[in-house]
């Protein structure tokens, strides 16, 4: 997709979408290849993935979870015997967690 490797007898309209993929894919390395925007899209992916596959539970308040201070880690219970985890690193950039054995989903509220 290299706009300096395309071939001369290709057609203009191939032309054009060969360069628009060069830059999906140059704007693709350029969030994956640096470390925190790479971990804001994982992020955005998994809350996006958890929307659409699994039903919300509940909204929570961080502050009516359970706080663990040597794993710098909240917790919940959920109803099915497992628990929701949410580390405190992860608080300003979460908002949906799944429960570790269902697929039940809470959404932190700040």
């Amino acid at each position: 997709y290299h706009p300096d490797k395309q071939e001369a007898d290709v057609p203009a309209g191939e032309v054009e979408e060969r360069v628009q993929r060069f830059i999906e894919i140059d704007q693709a390395w350029k969030i994956l290849g640096n470390e925190e925007t790479k971990k804001e899209y994982d992020l955005q992916q998994r809350e996006d993935n958890l929307t659409k596959e699994w039903p919300l539970h509940a909204q929570i308040y961080l502050e009516d979870m359970s706080w663990n201070e040597d794993e710098q880690l909240y917790t919940l219970s959920c109803r099915c015997g497992g628990s929701y985890s949410v580390f405190k690193s992860e608080t300003k950039d979460v908002s949906l967690v799944c429960c570790d054995t269902c697929s039940l989903v809470i959404e932190i509220l700040q």
